[in-house]
């Protein structure tokens, strides 16, 4: 029969509460509905835990040997302690036909917004293709008709 360690009991105690402040409802928020019941957003946090326990046992023997001390429990002493943080970092709208991220900070998603704009580079460089194309058929024409009159020489 095996006596669980006093600080096994600090653990647990700590990593229940911790478990208890931390689930999936934390970091995807209970979604809120707009007055009109056509849009939902859903918060989106970030979530950074930390946790540390530690303990001392001491042995207050005064010298004597008894063969039953060890089956005393030496005097403990620990503690155990744990953070969480909890930081909003975007909301996630939905709507009939539309999903949308907005970030609270537009910093940090370059890539998404790189990926957001991608179509409409697209387009833009299809239309700047096509108009240089228009007019290098236009030099090309000129170029046909021969060269431009050369100035007259000044003596």
């Amino acid at each position: 029969m095996s006596e669980e360690h006093p600080i096994q009991d600090l653990m647990t105690t700590a990593l229940d509460s911790i478990k208890d402040m931390v689930d999936v409802d934390t970091i995807i928020g209970d979604p809120i509905e707009t007055p009109d019941k056509t849009t939902i957003i859903l918060p989106v946090s970030k979530v950074g835990f930390g946790f540390a326990s530690g303990g001392s046992e001491f042995d207050n023997s005064s010298g004597s040997s008894d063969s039953d001390s060890s089956s005393q429990s030496l005097p403990f002493g620990g503690g155990a302690g744990g953070g969480v943080s909890i930081t909003p970092i975007a909301f996630l709208i939905v709507r009939p036909g539309d999903i949308q991220m907005v970030h609270m900070n537009d910093q940090t998603h370059l890539m998404e917004k790189l990926l957001e704009l991608a179509p409409m580079a697209a387009d833009y460089i299809k239309s700047f293709i096509q108009n240089q194309g228009g007019h290098q058929n236009s030099h090309q024409s000129k170029d046909q008709q021969g060269p431009p009159p050369s100035a007259p020489e000044q003596s």
